[in-house]
């Protein structure tokens, strides 16, 4: 298709939200054509096993395009320069004091006090290329905190309002699961519901982890149990995939790939004729017409990743849906001024766009169990504890829930290179090898499967609230090739989320001890805390409450946390057009002719990882797009 063409829908994004929609309005016979960014991530796949396997760091980030590392004439990989890339990306290497705000290494413009430890895709398939593939429905009363426990926000929808849409997405990408063991803390199904796929097995990592919680009293007046988690990943063959091998990099790749991916998606959609798409097209601006309708959507076209733009154009439809993601759906909004005509950009004249930016920032936890459970094999997770997303103690502190690792200390420390070289050297950054004695043969062979056989960790996710204070907006110092601005992030943390890492540290040592498992977690020191963008201290008396630093009787914890890649609430859905983005359809207060989808619309973050919630969300959303073109 040529882009002189009217089309019916313009879409921006080719991630989740955007390749289920164009599969549904083709599928309506509507003609769609789909601006990405980035590079075709399908025809890619094969190049992004090959940089994952060869990456010194096998961060989320490390398979796709552009590269956050660039060998140089002898090999050596250096980060990647934001200046010099045509479309740059944030990356997980750049979350230490010595990079973090350095823009010749980090992609956004970090403020803090925080850093915002999460990344994502610029590529076909977006950030969707690197999730693990858990797929949670939020609970019925995640949707009314404010009303419930009064805190945080109520959405402008129910659980009831999107069950159904939860049943269509859960059979469009493939959710393997048993309702029998989902219906917790007021999930329901309909009558007779079943998933498309069985559960995947548990692991003997979640057995050992049940056994003990069989003796654990109840925390918080909440008695735990493990519970196998939904996942968009094959437990049988399924739309013509494999079922999963257990490959263990879930994220940032299944090799297989038996874990549904929007690819998966996007691919059927382009089978269709009435569905097109431009990759390497960066959406530069939403034009709005003197109506107050967008007119039409004026892009940049690139060919390298690193050669600035070589063309530009226009294209107009009938209805737009900005599907970018959290960070550059609104920096496209703040963008588009208009010549000045819109001062605070387009979709905004609540004010709202960019503010709100929400995580699901991680407490983690490892340790060694008494028996053998043989990890390092699996699903990188396959069950948890989510007993503890609900409760009354939510008026007080944050939720979470519980993900149990099948990684071994993967995540925490980069087991099994860093006991290996441990072991090998004679040093002991593992805590493993406390003689610090260098081991060769079978002694090395012994010493290893010792330290490996009995590994596991924990991952608590814990809700962060909706904050003006965190908050996207444009960079007035930097800028990418195509002389965009890139995002700037303000960050921080409140005292009802840092109370729900305290609540979850305390809980992770009572499930270890019940365990009989010997813990490992280390935290880091005062002065550590204080110097790393990614940590923080708080301090709370005995009631619970966050109180000065050095206040009598009380206690201190410093914490370093990571992202979940759960980036959310950047323009928001709500009752109100002053204090929200878009209504409870998804569309934009300011232009009825425009859609915001994803998850910058989530009011709050809730309590589960957030895919599934924007697949729903997405077909709810095609199919009012669908009525509204009729």
């Amino acid at each position: 298709m040529a882009t002189n063409q009217h089309y019916d829908v313009v879409i921006v994004g080719a991630g989740v939200s955007g390749a289920l929609i164009a599969k549904q309005l083709g599928a309506a016979g509507k003609s769609v054509l789909l601006l990405e960014a980035g590079e075709d991530g399908q025809l890619s796949n094969a190049e992004s096993l090959e940089r994952f396997y060869t990456a010194q760091a096998k961060v989320p980030e490390s398979p796709y395009s552009p590269p956050i590392v660039t060998p140089d004439a002898a090999g050596i990989q250096s980060p990647s320069n934001p200046d010099e890339m045509t479309i740059g990306r944030a990356t997980t290497l750049m979350l230490d004091e010595a990079n973090w705000q350095k823009s010749d290494q980090a992609y956004m413009d970090q403020q803090g006090p925080l850093a915002f430890a999460s990344t994502y895709e610029r590529i076909g398939g977006g950030t969707g290329r690197h999730w693990l593939g858990t797929s949670f429905r939020l609970l019925p009363n995640d949707f009314k905190m404010k009303t419930v426990y009064d805190v945080e926000e109520d959405w402008p929808i129910s659980y009831d309002d999107l069950e159904v849409w939860y049943g269509k997405a859960e059979h469009e990408i493939g959710v393997a699961a048993n309702a029998a063991d989902q219906g917790y803390h007021g999930i329901t199904f309909a009558p007779g519901y079943n998933y498309p796929m069985p559960q995947i097995p548990d692991s003997l990592v979640d057995a050992a982890v049940e056994e003990g919680l069989s003796v654990l009293p109840p925390q918080e007046g909440i008695k735990l149990g493990v519970t196998n988690t939904p996942a968009a990943r094959n437990s049988v063959p399924f739309q013509n995939r494999r079922q999963c091998a257990g490959n263990t990099n879930c994220i940032p790749i299944c090799p297989i790939q038996a874990k549904w991916d929007p690819t998966v998606t996007l691919y059927e959609a382009l089978q269709n004729p009435h569905v097109a798409i431009l990759y390497k097209t960066v959406a530069k601006e939403i034009l709005i017409g003197d109506d107050g309708n967008v007119s039409g959507i004026s892009y940049l076209q690139y060919e390298t990743l690193d050669g600035g733009a070589t063309g530009n154009g226009t294209v107009s439809a009938e209805r737009y849906i900005i599907a970018a993601h959290a960070i550059e759906t609104p920096r496209l909004l703040l963008m588009s001024t208009n010549g000045g005509k819109l001062p605070n950009g387009a979709a905004n004249s609540s004010l709202a766009v960019g503010k709100h930016l929400m995580d699901h920032p991680i407490y983690l936890s490892w340790a060694q169990t008494a028996e053998p459970v043989y990890g390092y094999r699996g699903p990188l997770s396959t069950a948890g504890i989510e007993t503890m997303r609900d409760g009354t103690f939510r008026s007080e502190h944050a939720a979470f829930r519980i993900e149990i690792g099948n990684e071994g200390w993967n995540f925490p420390i980069g087991d099994p290179y860093t006991s290996t070289l441990d072991f090998v050297l004679g040093t002991n950054i593992s805590q493993l090898n406390q003689t610090k004695k260098a081991h060769f043969g079978t002694g090395l062979v012994a010493g290893l499967n010792q330290a490996l056989i009995s590994q596991f960790r924990l991952g608590f996710l814990v809700e962060q609230t909706p904050e003006d204070y965190c908050a996207v907006s444009l960079s007035d110092t930097y800028k990418d090739k195509l002389g965009l601005p890139r995002p700037r992030i303000t960050y921080d943390l409140s005292d009802y989320t840092k109370m729900g890492f305290v609540a979850a540290k305390k809980v992770s040592s009572n499930i270890y001890g019940a365990m009989g498992a010997e813990e490992f977690t280390t935290h880091p020191t005062a002065k550590e805390a204080a110097a790393d963008p990614s940590s923080f201290s708080v301090t709370y008396d005995a009631g619970g409450k966050v109180v000065p630093e050095g206040t009598a009787g009380a206690t201190t914890d410093h914490f370093r946390y990571f992202g979940a890649g759960h980036i959310v609430g950047t323009y928001r859905m709500g009752d109100d057009p002053k204090s929200s983005v878009v209504n409870w359809e998804q569309r934009s207060w300011d232009h009825k002719n425009m859609f915001l989808v994803g998850s910058g619309v989530f009011p709050t973050v809730a309590t589960g990882n957030p895919t599934l919630t924007i697949a729903a969300l997405a077909l709810w959303a095609a199919d009012i797009i669908l009525a509204d073109l009729e």
